[in-house]
């Protein structure tokens, strides 16, 4: 059976059209989407190379001995720029918790972030290219991230580093005709103070795959699926933003 057979079966079954057209094409990516690069396995010995020859070194240090942060008079945590985030203390009262009150830090971020993953399609399979990102919080330093996950301070290279990969697709979304998904969703919110990510899946026409720095690789739906069956490959961004898939 042809997959364009199989999607007139399917709305055989689905009351309306719209949401018909919406299931139908999610689960035939499922069903029927073959990665003509990489087979699951290739990801996930590609997976595991990068964390093997990742050299990345991350030491707990105290925090006087921070190069650009500071403690302030105030007793928050702060870079010098004024910008990325800071840790801040906060008071609870009259919560409908296991205890009603308590004391706590919090991390509380001057401006949100963008989280977004790229799409293609390319002989009629849906591609998402996911990045295998060094964080020093890691499990084991590398795991999948959306295409693009950064602050506007890391766009705007406040860190004075490289300017982030991919991000001038994500310019201008409000009048961008390829947004297929973009909502504001709150980061966790015992850790987070009042914090909210921009999550985009973003369809690009004609994205050349093979052009794709080493650091990233395209999957289908059902590779992303499968990586979620392993302990700390997908991280939570990528959850986030497919789970309205």
């Amino acid at each position: 059976m042809k997959k364009q057979e199989a999607k007139e079966l399917i709305y055989k079954f689905l009351e309306k059209q719209t949401l018909g057209d919406k299931f139908a094409d999610t689960f035939l990516e499922l069903i029927f989407d073959k990665n003509h690069f990489y087979t699951t396995e290739d990801l996930l010995w590609w997976l595991d190379n990068k964390r093997k020859s990742c050299k990345l070194e991350v030491n707990e240090v105290n925090v006087s001995n921070l190069c650009d942060w500071n403690v302030a008079p105030s007793g928050n945590i702060q870079h010098h720029s004024g910008d990325f985030y800071s840790i801040v203390g906060v008071s609870v009262k009259n919560a409908d918790r296991e205890v009603p009150s308590w004391d706590q830090p919090m991390i509380k971020q001057k401006e949100m972030g963008v989280l977004g993953i790229i799409t293609t399609v390319y002989d009629d399979t849906r591609y998402y290219i996911l990045h295998a990102k060094e964080e020093p919080g890691n499990i084991y330093k590398i795991q999948l991230s959306p295409t693009l996950q950064a602050t506007y301070s890391n766009l705007n290279q406040v860190h004075k580093g490289k300017k982030t990969l991919f991000s001038d697709l994500f310019y201008d979304l409000e009048s961008n005709k390829n947004v297929i998904y973009k909502k504001w969703l709150a980061e966790e919110g015992g850790r987070f103070y009042l914090k909210t990510n921009l999550n985009v899946l973003l369809d690009v026409s004609n994205f050349d795959l093979k052009t794709l720095p080493e650091d990233y690789k395209p999957f289908t739906l059902s590779q992303i699926k499968e990586f979620l069956r392993y302990d700390n490959l997908i991280n939570p961004h990528i959850r986030s933003i497919i789970a309205h898939i």
